[in-house]
C-alpha cells in the first residue's frame, strides 16, 4: 500500500511553522504593549491639562469677584475638585451656575475617577492633600514613564 497521492504537512514542517509563528508574536507583543501604554500616557496629558485648565478658568473667575464672596483659605481654588462638575453660583445672580467641567476625568492610569489632590498650601511633591482647596492634580499610579520620571510628578 502506497500513500503516493496523500497530502498533508509532516510533523518537521508543522514544527518549522509552529516556530515561525512562535517568534513573531514574541515580537509583536512587546510592539503591542508600547503602544497601548504610549496611548495610557496621552490620555493622562490630557486629562490633566483639562483638570488644571478648568481650575484655572475657576480661579480666574473668582480673582474677577464674579462668585461673590469665598472661602477664607481657599485662596479663589475650589475646595474640591466635584465643584468643578456641579458648578458654582455666580454673584448677582439668583439661579444661574457657572460650571467648568463636564465631568471629573478618569485617570488612565489607575482606571479610576480619584486623583491625588495638591493645595496652595501643600509642599510641591506632597502626596498628602491638606484640604483647604484644589490647586493642582496628579495621577496616583506609582508607575513610571519611559525616561524614569513617575507619572505623578507629570
Amino acid at each position: 500500500m502506497r500513500r503516493g497521492n496523500q497530502r498533508g504537512l509532516t510533523l518537521v514542517e508543522l514544527i518549522v511553522a509552529f516556530t515561525i509563528m512562535m517568534l513573531l508574536a514574541a515580537m509583536a507583543v512587546p510592539l503591542a504593549r508600547a503602544k497601548v501604554r504610549r496611548e495610557r500616557e496621552r490620555e493622562l496629558r490630557w486629562a490633566l491639562r483639562e483638570v488644571r485648565t478648568a481650575i484655572d478658568k475657576y480661579k480666574d473667575v473668582c480673582d474677577a469677584q464674579m462668585l461673590g464672596s469665598t472661602k477664607v483659605g481657599t485662596e479663589c481654588y475650589p475646595e474640591k475638585l466635584e465643584m468643578l462638575v456641579e458648578g458654582v453660583k455666580l454673584a448677582g445672580q439668583v439661579d444661574k451656575k457657572m460650571r467648568f467641567l463636564r465631568r471629573v476625568p478618569k485617570d488612565p492610569m489607575t482606571n479610576a475617577y480619584e486623583w491625588g489632590l495638591r493645595s496652595v498650601q501643600d509642599e510641591p511633591g506632597s502626596t498628602s492633600w491638606g484640604g483647604q482647596n484644589v490647586f493642582d492634580v496628579y495621577t496616583k499610579s506609582p508607575e513610571k514613564a519611559a525616561d524614569g520620571t513617575p507619572y505623578a510628578e507629570w
